[in-house]
Parts: C-alpha cells; structure tokens; sequence
C-alpha cells in the first residue's frame, strides 16, 4: 500500500494538523514508512504465542492486608485546628 500525496494531504486534515503543501511529500514518505514498518511485522509468525499485557512476564507483588501503622490518635489529633471527641472538626458547609 501506498499514500499519496492526496492522502496525505486527506489524514492530514482530518488529523486537524496544518501541513503546508512543501512538506505534503515528506509526509506522505513518513506515511509510507510507517506502513512498511506495520507490513514487516505482519510477516512474523506468531503461532502459538499467548498475547501479553506486559513485555515482562511478572507477577505483581503481594503483601498481606494488615494495618502495620496507627494507634495514636492522640499524636495525629495534636496537629488538628480543632479535634473534638476524637475527631477532627470542620465548619458546617451546608446550610
């Protein structure tokens, strides 16, 4: 396949990219290009080979659920503007 330069000139606008008609040629090269590229790697085989989600094959680490921080509420309510009853207090927002 092959993009002229009427194609290019096409994806362009329809891209919403300004190209001037000097570097429509250029472009259109890229386009071609690229396409060369996608044409190359539809020639590999790939029978037998289980799609990916990452190019590592690795699992992600776990660690147990167990709170390993807290227990001082007093220390965190220090900092507070205004703690009451153990809770931080806040204007009323809604009237």
């Amino acid at each position: 396949m092959s993009i002229d330069l009427e194609t290019a000139r096409r994806v362009a606008h329809l891209a919403r990219i300004a190209v001037d008609d000097d570097d429509l040629p250029a472009l259109a090269g890229e386009f071609n290009r690229i396409l060369g590229f996608i044409e190359q790697l539809n020639e590999v085989d790939v029978k037998g080979v289980e799609p990916m989600t990452s190019v590592t094959p690795m699992r992600l680490k776990r660690r147990p659920d167990v709170v390993t921080d807290g227990g001082y509420p007093e220390k965190i309510l220090a900092n507070a503007p205004d703690a009451r009853e153990g809770f931080f207090a806040v204007p009323k927002v809604v009237e």
